[in-house]
């Protein structure tokens, strides 16, 4: 007592235009599932707060005006110290010769250890 595969797939026709959901007779992975899904761009998007304009920006607008920003005067003020008590940042190299000369001192004193 077996139903024709042609009235399966009629039956599955109308099951699917009333339950909106797509028909596949062939069961391919068609990502269905994933489409129906919430778009998750704008809670991402909510979830960060929005971007303040900060002094820099105001700088880059209004080059005329006089706007300083005192945290970034008092890190120029805190390098400077560092650089005048020699714990500042080291000299970069202007050439490669440069660089490779340090190089070869560093494998030859590695080697004399």
């Amino acid at each position: 007592m077996s139903v024709p595969r042609s009235r399966l797939l009629d039956l599955m026709k109308v099951q699917c235009r009333i339950f909106s959901t797509t028909y596949n007779p062939d069961r391919l992975r068609l990502g269905n599932k994933i489409l129906r899904q919430r778009l998750k761009g704008p809670t991402l998007a909510a979830y960060y707060p929005r971007r303040v304009a900060t002094i820099k920006d105001l700088q880059k607008e209004f080059p005329n005006f006089a706007v300083w920003d005192d945290d970034e005067l008092d890190r120029l003020e805190k390098v400077a110290n560092a650089k005048r008590r020699g714990k500042g940042a080291p000299k970069k190299k202007s050439s490669a010769a440069e660089s490779k000369k340090f190089v070869k001192k560093k494998k030859t004193q590695g080697a004399a250890a």
